[in-house]
């Protein structure tokens, strides 16, 4: 806890949104005045006995948290991206569409250019009058070794991408074949991961068009991934043949996740953009009262009002 932050003694307000059905409790707190232990964050995220989500987006002025003071010059609002369990976490592609959305939503920002500082530096982001946000998600690396993973008996070679995180990309006649993806799909050789790796399973659905099914590491098959998707997206393209470097030609592809459809583009210099929605759909406050209950109390201090 910092010198400037104090449990919440009145209700906190908080809103819900999603991008591509990656949902996220977002928390304004200008001033970083708020304490935001990893304890109060699980239980706001818990699906059954909180709001529910896949992540806490807490929404502070650079200039305010202590881990972004040096990016204020950059950028004012900084992303402060918490994980479900409560645990810290540098960057999510989904994520800052919709703390952006979020933004422009509380009348801080209008659509056009806008810069979010992240753990992972600060990321430029375009807010289109016609709803949809692109984040400039950085370049890919394209290590050399790659695995073969199986499923049920099935073997496909995977293509290793690394987005400041890493990826094995695999391609699939029928995205069924990936099975159901509770558990971690097994790979060979485990040592080119060895800190596990994030797998998608790929399916052609037209030109430059395909679909993803992902099992994300540590968790298991989730509705949609931005990171995953631009590795799904190089992947493709070298696959067809296609490298921006070589061609002086930007690539885009249509990646189809399970909630909703993203647009990926690789530029001549390897920066990619990721495309895709951006959704307000809740907000109301939670009583403090309640965060502070024992873990079996039931979330009565919630109230919530549609958008």
């Amino acid at each position: 806890m910092t010198s400037t932050q104090t449990s919440p003694i009145q209700p906190l307000p908080f809103l819900k949104g999603h991008g591509t059905e990656n949902d996220f409790v977002i928390v304004p707190d200008a001033q970083n005045a708020v304490d935001l232990p990893a304890a109060v964050v699980a239980r706001l995220c818990d699906r059954r006995a909180g709001i529910g989500a896949d992540g806490l987006l807490h929404v502070v002025r650079s200039a305010a948290h202590p881990e972004a003071r040096h990016l204020a010059g950059e950028a004012e609002w900084f992303m402060d991206y918490r994980n479900a369990d409560g645990s810290v976490a540098e960057m999510c592609g989904n994520g800052v569409r919709v703390f952006a959305r979020y933004l422009e939503h509380a009348g801080h920002v209008t659509t056009g250019e806008l810069a979010v500082a992240t753990r992972a530096g600060t990321k430029h982001v375009h807010l289109d009058k016609d709803g949809s946000v692109t984040v400039a998600m950085g370049r890919a690396a394209l290590p050399e070794a790659g695995v073969t993973v199986t499923v049920d008996g099935r073997s496909w070679p995977a293509r290793n991408v690394n987005m400041g995180n890493p990826h094995a990309v695999a391609f699939v006649a029928d995205l069924a074949h990936a099975g159901n993806l509770y558990d971690e799909p097994p790979y060979e050789p485990a040592a080119v991961y060895p800190d596990g790796v994030n797998i998608e399973f790929v399916a052609d659905r037209g030109p430059r068009h395909v679909a993803m099914r992902v099992h994300e590491r540590g968790a298991s098959e989730t509705r949609s991934c931005g990171t995953g998707a631009c590795a799904v997206a190089v992947a493709t393209a070298r696959r067809d043949g296609l490298d921006p470097a070589e061609s002086g030609t930007p690539v885009t592809y249509t990646v189809d996740v399970l909630g909703g459809t993203l647009v990926i583009t690789e530029h001549p210099d390897g920066r990619i953009d990721m495309t895709g929605p951006a959704v307000i759909v809740a907000e109301g406050t939670v009583d403090p009262a309640w965060l502070e209950l024992p873990d079996a109390a039931t979330p009565d201090g919630i109230e919530t009002v549609n958008d």
